[in-house]
């Protein structure tokens, strides 16, 4: 028995198929969701949605966003959103290191620009820790920092 999975993104769907468990980092903390669960709708924090699909487990970043969960679906309206086979180790060390380089020059006066950054920051943390994780090659790890 499964339940069907869509992960949309802005501008892409990241993931769709059918899938034995779901797990998301949802408002109140990671959730498991099995076929036949109880309608839902929750926010997203950042964090990593888990899939389990005959045997086999992809993990997925995700940057917020919204879940709502029927008996035969979930779907994930994220944010920002990847598989973090998909994740690009230097870009995302290089995303950090600006967006710290930024913040390590003053808080901007300007109140979007500030969250912009901490955003930024967030986000590239994020792919690396799921690098260091999730990836399954030891080759890929990269050290903490």
């Amino acid at each position: 028995m499964t339940i069907r999975c869509e992960i949309v993104s802005q501008d892409r769907t990241v993931f769709e198929g059918d899938v034995d468990i779901v797990v998301l980092p949802g408002a109140a903390g990671e959730m498991g969701v099995l076929p036949h669960h109880a309608p839902l709708l929750t926010t997203l924090q950042y964090g990593f949605i888990k899939i389990r699909q005959r045997g086999q487990e992809q993990v997925f970043t995700v940057a917020g966003g919204v879940a709502e969960v029927q008996p035969d679906l979930v779907t994930v309206l994220a944010d920002a959103a990847e598989n973090i086979e998909e994740i690009d180790i230097k870009r995302a060390e290089t995303a950090r290191k600006r967006a710290q380089e930024a913040l390590d020059r003053g808080v901007p006066a300007d109140t979007d620009a500030y969250l912009s950054i901490e955003a930024a920051l967030r986000r590239s943390n994020l792919r690396l820790d799921a690098v260091r994780r999730y990836r399954k090659t030891r080759a890929n790890l990269i050290p903490e920092g």
